[in-house]
């Protein structure tokens, strides 16, 4: 089994400048896709905002984010982060989501997403938010 947790932080419109800047702190390597580029627009003021980013490093350093759209209650601070579990098969994910989904509040159902064969977002029983999902070769 190969999985990976890794920090999603929450943003309100400045998730590209959080994540340039974690860049240039880590020196890693900046990967950002819009919801544009994905097709999921739901406000075409939010086109060109990070849908999902992340900065990778060498030595360990690697955060996600995006930008939490404006139909989503978000508060600065508050709610400002996930924990993102990534796995190499579904079957892996799986067996995550369904052991973490005991008495948790599904928030996204797990299924197929237009970038991952499987992904599923929920709350658990202790409040904290975990989004998982199968990475891609990309």
């Amino acid at each position: 089994m190969t999985v990976q947790t890794v920090v999603h932080l929450n943003f309100r419109g400045d998730a590209r400048e959080a994540l340039e800047f974690y860049r240039d702190v880590s020196g890693g390597e900046l990967t950002t896709v819009t919801y544009e580029d994905l097709g999921a627009v739901t406000d075409p003021s939010e086109a060109k905002q990070v849908m999902w980013g992340q900065v990778v490093a060498g030595g360990g350093f690697h955060v996600m984010a995006f930008d939490v759209p404006a139909d989503r209650a978000h508060e600065q601070g508050v709610d400002a982060f996930f924990v993102s579990i990534r796995g190499t098969t579904s079957e892996e994910v799986e067996r995550l989501w369904n052991g973490l989904s005991e008495g948790a509040t599904v928030r996204t159902a797990f299924g197929p997403a237009p970038w991952s064969p499987a992904y599923g977002m929920l709350t658990d029983r202790f409040g904290v938010t975990w989004v998982l999902d199968v990475a891609v070769a990309s």
